[in-house]
């Protein structure tokens, strides 16, 4: 789908608050809301929009740990790397996962209320899974950027 300087618009404003009303969103472009409700509809469509999620603030829920974790498989064939990220899925824990390249095959991003909570998912996720060679892990020690924003231009 191409996209124009509107759509730009309406997607940068969105990806900062996806609360923002058709007709702000309208004053921001200069066009009307009907057409703002239309390219919105078209959007997700084309599933350049994905989802429209809330961000919670973990500490604040209980969950103040927050860990990277590289993982490395003992063998990468596709119904073992599926078989992983399938796991990794089902692991509320597991913020975000990624095929990666380099020394380690996956890097997860994991929040936990406490040690001992980490301790048992790595058990799960590591400890009980025979093709997990090994995993390195780093503790979070502050967050200074987290987001999902795409650095958009028109197409």
């Amino acid at each position: 789908m191409k996209i124009d300087q509107v759509d730009v618009t309406i997607l940068n404003t969105l990806q900062d608050n996806a609360r923002t009303s058709l007709e702000q969103l309208a004053h921001l472009t200069g066009v009307s809301t009907a057409s703002v409700q239309r390219r919105l509809k078209a959007l997700r469509e084309s599933g350049l929009i994905l989802r429209e999620v809330a961000i919670l603030d973990g500490t604040k829920l209980g969950q103040a740990m927050s860990f990277i974790i590289m993982v490395e498989l003992e063998r990468e064939r596709l119904d073992q790397i599926d078989a992983f990220v399938n796991r990794a899925r089902q692991e509320p824990q597991v913020q975000q996962c990624y095929y990666v390249t380099g020394d380690a095959d996956f890097c997860l991003i994991c929040m936990t209320k406490d040690m001992q909570e980490f301790e048992a998912l790595t058990h799960r996720l590591f400890f009980q899974n025979a093709n997990v060679r090994r995993f390195r892990t780093s503790v979070v020690m502050g967050r200074k950027k987290v987001g999902l924003e795409v650095p958009l231009e028109v197409l």
